[in-house]
This record gives structure tokens, C-alpha cells and sequence, in this order.
């Protein structure tokens, strides 16, 4: 039996890396005394994998993890013994069945994020901005440097942003996550100042994941359905 784990990092949880993430669970699972499924060979390991990385200090409402188990049990029942165990700034939001055929790997799935990055309190720009995003995203490109680990590349950034509202005193995004696409709404957000002008201190805004999803369209038409939505709850 195959699971998605939906789960949710928040408060001081946000300073913890992906490595301890997945630390962090594996022991949770142990505690939990769950039934889960473990590689063979010399080093057995839980079968797990998990969607995009969050980076250090993000915040997350939709996260995702795949989990292989031993045996069926109630998906109710698996939620109910993980969130025993969550600490404090962690929640298990659901656990879903999922069909390999169906659902793939949550990692290979994800297509897209929504995003919303806000504004720490007193760093705002004092430009005026709120009315300038439809013009942002008229340009035909959007051309920035992107670093990679071994060097820059120049990229448009335009086929990448699929939304991009001003809500609050941030933005909300739709932005792809594919492995060829992925993009950062820190790019996004520093991209769009530089081209009013403006250039933003180190820290002055928060990023929090709102959710991912797989893209289910056909022929260069996305249909975005959550990651969730691709399991089903079982008794």
C-alpha cells in the first residue's frame, strides 16, 4: 500500500532543513509504530520520497511525502498516529491512498506551487507597486540571469509564472516547480522591483508554499489538479 502524506511546517519548524525533515519523520514513523515498508540489502531503508524541497526559513500549508507501507490500514488511522507525534509548527494535513499507475511519484508529479510572499512589517517599498503587476507580466519576456550550481544561464521567466495577484501586502503565485522549471518566487519577486527600479534589502519578506500540484492536461493545455486529489481515503 502505497500513501501521500500531506503535511504542513510552520513557526520554528521552518528553520529545519530538508535532510532533517526526513529525519524527522522517519522518526516520527518509528514512534507511531507503523507498519512501513523498508528497502532490502545491508542498509534497509523506509521507502519514502518527497516532493520539492522547502527551502531554509520557508514556510509550508501543503507539503507532500510518499510513504510505502507493509501493510492496508484506515488512512484515518495513519494521520491520526503521525500527528500524535508532530511537534510543535508540524501537522499532518491528510493521508491518501495513491495507485502507482495513477498517481506516480510526488517528486515527478509536481508541476506547480502557490506561493505567497509577504512583506516583513516597516520593509515595504515605499515605491508605488500594487498597480503595476499586469504591465509586469504584458512583456513578452522576461529575461533573468539564473544561477546554477556550476554557472548562469539567461531564462524567461515569463512561461514560468502562471499567476502572480497582489494580495494583502505580498503577492500570491502560481509558479511552475517542474525539475526543468522550477522557479522561486524570491526570483520572481526580486525580478519584478529591479524592473520598477527598485532594489530589495536581504530579508524583506517571508515565503510560505501553499500547495503543489500535478498537471493532468493533454497537448500543451495544463489542467492543475492538487497532489492530494490524485489519492483517496480509504477505511
Amino acid at each position: 500500500m502505497k500513501v501521500r502524506i500531506k503535511f504542513s511546517k510552520e513557526g520554528p519548524m521552518k528553520f529545519v532543513g530538508h535532510l532533517d525533515t526526513m529525519r524527522y519523520f522517519q522518526k516520527a514513523l518509528r514512534r507511531a509504530e507503523l507498519p512501513v515498508a523498508f528497502s532490502g540489502g545491508y542498509s534497509p531503508h523506509m521507502i519514502m520520497s518527497f516532493a520539492v524541497p522547502l527551502g531554509v526559513g520557508m514556510e509550508s500549508l501543503g507539503d507532500y511525502f510518499d510513504l510505502e507501507m507493509a501493510e492496508d490500514m484506515p488512512t484515518a488511522e495513519i494521520a491520526a498516529r503521525l500527528e500524535e507525534q508532530m511537534a510543535e509548527g508540524m501537522h499532518i494535513v491528510s493521508v491518501r491512498k495513491v495507485e502507482d499507475g495513477k498517481a506516480g511519484k510526488a517528486m515527478a508529479l509536481v508541476a506547480a506551487a502557490d506561493y505567497f510572499v509577504e512583506f516583513r512589517p516597516g520593509k515595504e517599498p515605499s515605491i508605488e507597486w500594487k498597480n503595476r503587476v499586469e504591465e509586469f507580466l504584458a512583456q513578452p519576456e522576461i529575461k533573468v540571469t539564473k544561477q546554477t550550481k556550476r554557472s548562469e544561464k539567461e531564462i524567461d521567466l515569463r512561461p514560468n509564472i502562471y499567476k502572480m495577484e497582489v494580495r494583502n501586502n505580498g503577492f500570491f503565485y502560481m509558479l511552475a516547480s517542474a525539475s526543468s522549471n522550477y522557479t522561486k518566487p524570491e526570483l520572481v519577486t526580486n525580478t519584478f522591483f529591479k524592473w520598477l527600479g527598485e532594489e530589495l534589502p536581504e530579508f524583506a519578506f517571508t515565503v510560505k508554499r501553499l500547495e503543489m500540484y500535478a498537471d493532468q492536461g493533454e497537448n500543451a493545455s495544463p489542467r492543475f489538479v492538487t497532489l492530494e486529489s490524485l489519492g483517496e481515503e480509504i477505511e
